[in-house]
């Protein structure tokens, strides 16, 4: 079925069910899917991802490396997660995910770029705190 299975990849068998591949899709090297999961067509897992248990991956999802998936979660179709995100809940067909807990990368990006600025915002509030302490005394 034009699967292909990288090196040192783990498949765990279904404790009552089976899992199951779908037709072309691509499974990298060091890669752990759980039991009774459903992987769609043509999906992408790469490298060191671990997908836990009873797990459902729509046709043509994409996951990048390092991604880590908790158990019962359904990824839809088309749907990219981006490196080392943590998938803790349903994602929904075509969104772009970022982060632990991942999240629309959009967002995720904004919250990364305000972090950054964080340290020159604390400054800002310590010395308005002093400016408005002098001017209650």
């Amino acid at each position: 079925d034009h699967v292909e299975i990288g090196a040192n990849t783990c498949i765990d068998r279904g404790a009552l069910g089976s899992t199951r591949i779908g037709w072309g899709s691509k499974i990298d090297n060091l890669v752990q899917l759980g039991h009774n999961n459903v992987v769609g067509k043509n999906v992408i897992v790469c490298g060191q991802c671990g997908i836990s248990g009873s797990c459902e991956i729509g046709d043509g999802a994409v996951l990048a490396g390092s991604v880590g998936v908790a158990d019962h979660v359904k990824i839809g179709s088309r749907a990219v997660v981006m490196a080392r995100s943590g998938v803790s809940a349903d994602i929904e067909p075509g969104a772009q995910m970022w982060g632990s807990p991942a999240k629309d990368r959009k967002i995720a990006w904004r919250e990364l770029a305000a972090l950054a600025k964080l340290p020159e915002l604390i400054q800002r509030i310590k010395a308005l705190e002093l400016r408005i302490g002098k001017s209650e005394e």
